[in-house]
């Protein structure tokens, strides 16, 4: 799915999978992802050797001359390697845990857009419809017109009523389309037939508050990548403390000498941190506070975002489960065009039930 445009989508769920593949900002992502852990290892790495000489002539004829050559290796106290691991570890799995709150975002865009389009298609079959017995109506009365059957007012009436379903027609298609270009454009530019018209609803009637919200709380990709930033912030702290031990340089110092006289031998010393880490251990702790109180706060705000949308939706059910059977045992279109047909209604009363039904559908269909 890199090239041409997406055809025959069945569900929700093949958009989503297309998007996931194509999208530009979830590939650039990727390779920032690979960059930010590439960047995370070099954080443990030794220095670099140093190697130098030094060439000394004496002030005085028949001194001759003396050199110096050091090569030397400087490292860090063993346990510091150690935890610089585990926190390089922690950092990655933090960036992958970002990743995941990008592709959310992206994924959760793209479904909105999805459940648009799946209302748009649905009203798109119902202004057909409606649009089809204007048309109908419309052609009744203008032949009574002519036999003098019906007056032009009634004739008026039903020509607006064609009208405005021509318009909500032409409206809605404008609104498909243009949604049908933004599913494209979150998909690298290639194009997504999508005609859907039923919502995918997933049966969590059963399920508790409690139950929901300890699954959504655990998979949240926000909450999982401010846990990373936790652990993160945890390791860094015990990287500072592991800083206030010493470190080390070891090498190799050879002095050659006129006549042929060399001096060998080996160097060793010891850096004492006294300066370079100071504060830094207070600056990590109070980053670990602000980490879990991060958490702590988005938690809670997450928490009572799931209990406003779970109590949305158990209210929405009702309705909908309402809606759903009052629509179904009637055929309310059927029967008003019978009774305008036969004269038994007038084109205001035809007009006021025809438009509640329509609402009635629609607000059903949202």
């Amino acid at each position: 799915m890199t090239s041409g445009a997406v055809m025959g989508q069945t569900s929700i769920d093949d958009v989503l999978r297309s998007v996931e593949a194509n999208n530009k900002d979830l590939q650039a992502n990727v390779q920032l992802v690979q960059s930010q852990k590439l960047e995370a290892r070099t954080d443990n790495n030794l220095p670099d050797p140093s190697v130098a000489y030094s060439h000394f002539w004496g002030n005085k004829e028949g001194m001759g001359f003396m050199g110096e050559f050091v090569a030397s290796q400087g490292f860090d106290f063993p346990t510091l390697y150690a935890k610089r691991s585990k926190l390089m570890k922690a950092k990655s799995a933090g960036f992958d845990r970002q990743a995941m709150v990008l592709r959310q975002e992206v994924l959760l865009q793209a479904k909105n857009i999805c459940l648009d389009l799946v209302l748009l298609n649905q009203q798109k079959s119902l202004l057909e419809t409606r649009l089809a017995n204007a048309e109908h109506l419309s052609a009744l009365f203008a032949t009574r017109l002519e036999r003098g059957d019906a007056n032009i007012i009634e004739t008026n009436k039903i020509d607006l009523e064609l009208l405005n379903a021509k318009t909500e027609a032409r409206m809605n298609e404008t609104s498909r389309v243009a949604k049908l270009k933004e599913l494209a454009t979150l998909n690298g530019g290639i194009p997504i037939e999508f005609n859907d018209t039923v919502y995918a609803i997933a049966d969590n009637s059963a399920l508790s508050f409690d139950e929901i919200r300890g699954e959504a709380l655990e998979a949240d990709p926000m909450l999982c990548a401010l846990r990373s930033g936790q652990i993160v912030a945890q390791r860094q702290l015990s990287v500072v403390k592991a800083k206030g031990l010493p470190g080390f340089e070891v090498g190799y110092r050879m002095n050659p000498a006129s006549g042929g006289n060399r001096y060998n031998g080996f160097l060793f010393g010891v850096t004492i941190p006294l300066f370079s880490n100071r504060n830094k251990v207070k600056q990590a702790k109070a980053q670990t506070r602000f980490a879990d109180m991060q958490l702590e706060s988005t938690s809670y705000t997450v928490e009572n975002g799931l209990r406003k949308l779970f109590d949305q939706a158990m209210s929405l059910r009702q309705s909908i489960d309402e809606y759903a059977e009052l629509l179904g045992r009637q055929n309310n279109i059927g029967l008003l065009n019978k009774a305008i047909e036969a004269g038994q209604i007038s084109m205001i009363e035809y007009i006021v039930d025809v438009t509640t039904y329509y609402q009635s559908v629609q607000n059903y269909m949202q």
